[in-house]
C-alpha cells in the first residue's frame, strides 16, 4: 500500500502514523528533490541508515531563496513569495498541487476553531494586501469565501468601517475572527476601543519594519486591553510551508496532526536538544510533500512538556548554519 496520499497525511491520529508517513516522505524527497539529495550527500548521510525522524537531515530554510525546492516534475500551479527585506532576496515556495495547501489550512482550522461557516472572518493585513505572492493571503481569501458570512471581508485602513462592522457582530453574538498583522491592530486601538469578549483576535506578521518591535507579554496586553479580550491568539506560519500551527493565548502553539516541531541545538545544527531547552525551531510540515518537509527555520524556540511550543525569536542577521554547504 502506498501511504504517501493526502488522505493519508491528513487523517493521521497518533505517533506512529506521522513517524511512518514522515520517514516514507523523506526517503521521496531525498531522492527526487535535487537540492536535497544533495545537500544530504553533503551531509554524508546514508538515506537507508534513516530510522527515525529525530535522525532525519532538515534542510535550511535559505535554501528557498537561492534554489528551486521541488520534489517532482510536475506543472507549478502557483508561487509564493515571502515579503523580505528591501534589497534581499525572497523565498520562493513553488507548488504544484494547492489543494494540499487548502485541505491542510481548512482542516487546521476546523481542528482548532470548528466549522469555518459558523464564523464571520475579517482581516487588517495591509502589508500583506499590497503585494503579490502571499500565501497568507491566499488562505485569508479562501477562509473569507467559504465563511459564507455577508460581513467577512478586508479592511486595508478603513478603521471607521471595521469598528462598525466589529460593533454590529458583537450586538448579534456572532462568532467573529479578526486576523491582523500585529502593527495594524495596534493602530486601530490606538483610535478606537472596543469591548467585545468573545472576538478571536489573531496576530501575524510582526511590526513590518512599521513600529518598533516589542516583547509578546507588552504586545498582548496592549490587545487584550484594546480589545476587551483575556487573550491573543496567533497563527505560526511562513511561505516556506503549507501547514500552520495555532496559539489559543499565551504564546503557545500546537501543531495540526501532520505537523511537528523539533528542537536543535544552536551551536550543532544536525543534533536535537531535549524539551524545555532553547534552540532552533525545525518544522516537519507532511502537507509539504510535493517541495521539501523537513525545513531547519531561522526561529528560536522550545519545546513544552505537553508537545505545545514557543516562539522565543530569531537567529540574529545570519542564515543558519550549513547554508553555505551549496554555495553556487
Amino acid at each position: 500500500m502506498n501511504i504517501i496520499t493526502a488522505e493519508n497525511i491528513f487523517e493521521i491520529k497518533n505517533t506512529e502514523q506521522f513517524d511512518e508517513i514522515a520517514l516514507a516522505i523523506f526517503k521521496l524527497q531525498a531522492e527526487n528533490c535535487l537540492v536535497y539529495n544533495e545537500y544530504i550527500r553533503h551531509l554524508h548521510i546514508d538515506v537507508e541508515k534513516v530510522a527515525t525522524i529525530e535522525q532525519i537531515p532538515f534542510l535550511p530554510i535559505g535554501f528557498f531563496k537561492s534554489h528551486k525546492v521541488l520534489s517532482n516534475g510536475e506543472v507549478i500551479e502557483t508561487t509564493f513569495s515571502s515579503s523580505g527585506t528591501t534589497g534581499m532576496s525572497q523565498s520562493q515556495h513553488y507548488v504544484t498541487d494547492a489543494r494540499l495547501y487548502e485541505r491542510s489550512y481548512l482542516q487546521a482550522f476546523n481542528q482548532f476553531y470548528g466549522n469555518i461557516e459558523d464564523y464571520c472572518f475579517l482581516a487588517l493585513l495591509p502589508s500583506y494586501q499590497q503585494r503579490a505572492g502571499s500565501s497568507l493571503i491566499y488562505m485569508v481569501n479562501d477562509l473569507i469565501e467559504k465563511s459564507k458570512h455577508p460581513k467577512s471581508g478586508y479592511f486595508l485602513y478603513n478603521h471607521e468601517e471595521l469598528l462598525q462592522t466589529l460593533t454590529d457582530l458583537k450586538a448579534k453574538n456572532q462568532k467573529t475572527v479578526l486576523i491582523g498583522v500585529t502593527y495594524a491592530l495596534l493602530d486601530f486601538i490606538e483610535k478606537y476601543e472596543i469591548d467585545f469578549p468573545n472576538l478571536i483576535v489573531m496576530e501575524t506578521g510582526g511590526m513590518k519594519g512599521k513600529r518598533k518591535e516589542m516583547v509578546r507579554e507588552e504586545l498582548h496586553e496592549q490587545l487584550t486591553k484594546g480589545f476587551g479580550i483575556k487573550s491573543i491568539h496567533s497563527e505560526y506560519g511562513m511561505t516556506e510551508l503549507l501547514s500552520q500551527a495555532y496559539s489559543l493565548g499565551d504564546g503557545v502553539f500546537n501543531c495540526p496532526n501532520w505537523m511537528k516541531i523539533l528542537i536543535r541545538d544552536t551551536n550543532d545544527p544536525l543534533s536535537l536538544i531535549l524539551k524545555g531547552r532553547t534552540g532552533g525551531i525545525n518544522v516537519i510540515d507532511l502537507a509539504n510533500i510535493n517541495s521539501c518537509s523537513f525545513i531547519a527555520t531561522q526561529d528560536l524556540g522550545k519545546i513544552n512538556k505537553d508537545g505545545s511550543f514557543e516562539v522565543l525569536g530569531r537567529f540574529d542577521n545570519a542564515d543558519i548554519r550549513g547554508c553555505n554547504l551549496l554555495v553556487q
